[in-house]
């Protein structure tokens, strides 16, 4: 298995959680041993949960026409005495 992140190997590690109201409670999951990205189900379910869709415009047009503009200090006049 091939971390998401950097590709790196994946190898199994085992958790515990100290703070946990049960006392400690244990886990084995999978960390890159480049990166140290962590993977399990928890963690897979929660960001298959959060995926969005993204919404793309078929004219290529943008869709912030609408949106108010932020620019730096180069859009300020200074007034002249």
């Amino acid at each position: 298995m091939n971390c998401r992140r950097c590709q790196g190997l994946m190898g199994k590690d085992h958790f515990l959680d100290f703070e946990g109201t049960y006392g400690q409670m244990g886990t084995t999951s999978r960390r890159c041993v480049n990166c140290n990205q962590v993977c399990d189900s928890v963690i897979e379910q929660n960001r298959l949960a959060r995926q969005k869709k993204v919404l793309v415009l078929p004219s290529g047009e943008s869709d912030y026409q609408d949106d108010e503009v932020h620019l730096g200090a180069e859009a300020f006049i200074r007034l002249v005495a």
